[in-house]
């Protein structure tokens, strides 16, 4: 009988040491709002044991082998991190509620200066796409010299090359020309009008924080030339902490990358430095005698400057410095440049000079006054064998906005100033001179109506110089059907006042154009809409899921086009169509993560379409079908290695003809130690080009007429540097 109890007593005893032994349970909330946090991260601190909240914010740990007390560390993205001091054997009844707390410095860092907004971009009505400095990180190593590359891998986005001679390049956003998407750097026009023409292949990526796109019509807040979208290029920032980053990169095909950034903040005062050598030799892979990258050396130096007088108050000021010279053309004039004339060159020669002042003050409850005020200076010229284009553009943009934020609403107002006047310099009867003045007004108010909805309105008011009124409502909203999806719609009016700047007067080089009478010529005006619906879920334990569905359409009115055909004096006019351009389609982004592999896929179906004169017809280069996808590989911020697939489809000449689809791929690798990291990366390694499928030219070689671009140009690229970062 006592061995029967003894018994008895040492199972119930190990029953209660198997039952104490179970799993740490606990479910993962926002704080302020009580919503589920999918996606958070637990460790039990000195132990490979993890795991990771799902889609109702369920989390579960396994109970460690051995006995005692330990740590369990709970995190999330704009979330201060957590920690709980757990007893192992446990005895737990029902799941730890764990309210997470807001990280309101971290939130800092992802508001959206392109809004204007205080909002997060998780908040926010306006859908936002955003580069963050991981991926700038990333991308820098293929292309350091500029973000041309950066932005040709987002969905809805193509960079066009507009000179097989210079390599020029304009963005394209869901099928519209780049005319009609508006560059900023930290919320200021800096590369609009004649300053648009190198814009891309000059804005190096090292200084860059993050990036931020807004696809759609956005002239509300930032008035014309927003039809298609804007992108932000947003800065580095002093912090406390010191930052010193370098950079060097080499290619086969002849580039030389040097490039600095410092930043640190010192009390009241802040200092952020950037300089850069970017050179190329000449390269043609196609070996027909023609550069297809120029040669090149450019200059780039952009100090800032801030003070802090108060915990309210913060002053900046900036100067943005580009210095450029870029040859190409016939290889023996590049080599040798001999006196004979007959050889085929094309010269650019630019400078860039922008300043850049914002002033913002917090006052009262919720009340932030910003003020901000750039001049740019912009001097290029275009010099061919038997034709020289030179110019010069000032350009100055003021602004004044208060906003005053509450804890469900939002109001901005403010006002604008432009001002854009362009010289032809060069010896000419018929000069492309040009003058933009446009003062604006505007609101724009967001709205939280409930936990789940949230709406944005905003209306905006420009007068131009001649006397044209344009009257620009837009209206976002969000709708949380659940925490793991989200849906918001956009629309909104644009407009784009007559220019001379366009893709098909810069593939020119500007020769034989018709000086427009710019006051008898109509302003392109546009609708549009966009809706899309994002998921984030969690698969399994380890595997997240995330995915971005939108759907687009624009219309874009009287657009001004160059006439195919020339005048009797020969040269080319400017001219409103007589119908308009639509663009519809769709954009498709996915992300898969499990533990250290992230694969990212994308897809954009654009049918952009003219309708013009009773017909209708592709708008030219405006591939209907495109795919990228991006598999990477991060093992514990030491070693990172990607492969990258993209696909063009089949794409529509000026002239009709049809060009055929093509792939591209590339590899990268990079290794990090604590200060530096290495990296080799080879691009475009099929090496598709396309003069792989036609000449690039018609013609003779003293006189060559360059086909439309297409396709890569360049081929196959491999480079490799060396990364430097002193904190």
């Amino acid at each position: 009988m006592k061995q029967i109890l003894f018994l008895f007593t040492f199972l119930l005893f190990n029953n209660h040491i198997l039952f104490s032994q179970q799993a740490f349970e606990a479910y993962i909330v926002d704080a302020a709002t009580d919503e589920v946090l999918i996606g958070a991260t637990a460790q039990i601190s000195g132990t490979g044991i993890v795991g990771r909240s799902d889609a109702q914010g369920d989390l579960r740990l396994t109970a460690p082998p051995v006995s005692g007390l330990y740590t369990i560390i709970i995190r999330y993205v704009g979330y201060q991190e957590q920690r709980l001091s757990i007893t192992f054997p446990l005895i737990q009844a029902e799941p730890t509620r764990v309210a997470l707390e807001p990280d309101t410095e971290l939130l800092e860092e992802v508001l959206v200066s392109a809004t204007r907004s205080s909002r997060s971009i998780d908040d926010s009505p306006t859908r936002i796409e955003t580069i963050s400095s991981h991926e700038l990180d990333e991308k820098s190593n293929m292309q350091p010299a500029n973000v041309r590359l950066l932005l040709t891998e987002s969905t809805g986005i193509q960079t066009q090359q507009t000179s097989a001679a210079s390599a020029n390049a304009s963005i394209r956003i869901q099928g519209l020309d780049g005319k009609y998407t508006l560059l900023l750097k930290d919320g200021l026009p800096l590369y609009s009008g004649f300053a648009g023409g190198l814009s891309i292949v000059q804005i190096p990526p090292l200084d860059l924080k993050r990036v931020e796109v807004i696809k759609g019509a956005s002239s509300t807040l930032y008035g014309g030339g927003a039809i298609a979208g804007l992108i932000n290029f947003v800065t580095k920032t002093p912090t406390e902490r010191k930052e010193l980053s370098l950079m060097s990169n080499i290619s086969h095909a002849g580039a030389l990358d040097l490039s600095a950034f410092y930043g640190q903040k010192f009390g009241k005062t802040g200092l952020t430095l950037f300089a850069a050598r970017n050179s190329h030799t000449a390269y043609d892979p196609a070996q027909n005698g023609f550069s297809d990258i120029p040669q090149q050396s450019r200059y780039t130096l952009n100090p800032r400057f801030f003070y802090y007088p108060s915990q309210q108050t913060t002053i900046s000021l900036g100067l943005n410095t580009s210095f450029e010279d870029r040859l190409g053309g016939d290889m023996r004039y590049i080599r040798a440049a001999p006196a004979d004339q007959d050889l085929f060159f094309e010269r650019n020669l630019s400078r860039r000079v922008a300043s850049q002042f914002q002033l913002d003050h917090r006052f009262g409850q919720g009340y932030t006054l910003t003020a901000k005020n750039s001049v740019s200076f912009f001097d290029r010229s275009i010099k061919r064998p038997t034709h020289l284009f030179e110019g010069q553009q000032w350009a100055s943009f003021s602004e004044l906005s208060l906003l005053r934020n509450r804890e469900r609403s939002e109001w901005i107002v403010g006002a604008n100033w432009w001002t854009d006047r362009f010289v032809q310099t060069d010896s000419t009867d018929f000069p492309l001179d040009n003058r933009l003045l446009i003062g604006g007004v505007f609101i724009q108010n967001s709205f939280k109506v409930n936990a789940k909805m949230a709406v944005e309105s905003g209306l905006r008011a420009d007068l131009s110089e001649h006397h044209r009124l344009f009257v620009l409502p837009r209206l976002s909203v969000m709708y949380r059907l659940s925490p793991a999806l989200t849906a918001r719609f956009g629309a909104g009016m644009g407009y784009k006042t007559p220019t001379v700047f366009s893709e098909e007067v810069e593939a020119r080089a500007f020769r034989n154009i018709q000086a427009p009478n710019l006051a008898l010529l109509r302003p392109e005006r546009s609708v549009g809409a966009n809706i899309d619906l994002n998921y984030k879920t969690l698969l399994w334990e380890s595997i997240s899921l995330s995915i971005n569905q939108l759907a687009f359409y624009t219309r874009l009115n009287s657009p001004l086009l160059l006439n195919t055909e020339a005048l009797p004096n020969g040269n080319y006019a400017l001219v409103n169509a007589e119908g308009f351009l639509s663009s519809q389609g769709l954009e498709t982004n996915l992300k898969l993560g499990y533990e250290d592999f992230s694969l990212y896929g994308g897809y954009t179906l654009i049918n952009a379409r003219r309708h013009f004169d009773n017909t209708i017809s592709p708008n030219p280069l405006t591939a209907r079908h495109r795919i990228y996808m991006t598999l990477m590989y991060e093992l514990e911020e030491k070693l990172r290695i990607g492969y990258e697939l993209f696909y063009t489809g089949h794409q529509v000449l000026s002239n009709d003809q049809v060009r055929p689809d093509y792939w591209v791929m590339g590899l990268s690798i990079e290794y990090r130690w604590k200060e530096f990291s290495l990296f080799l990366n080879a691009e475009n390694f099929t090496d598709t080009r396309q003069t792989r499928y036609e000449s690039i030219y018609t013609g003779t070689r003293q006189s060559p007429e360059f086909n439309e671009i297409w396709a890569p140009t360049d081929g196959f690229i491999f480079n490799g540097g060396l990364k430097i970062r002193v904190w």
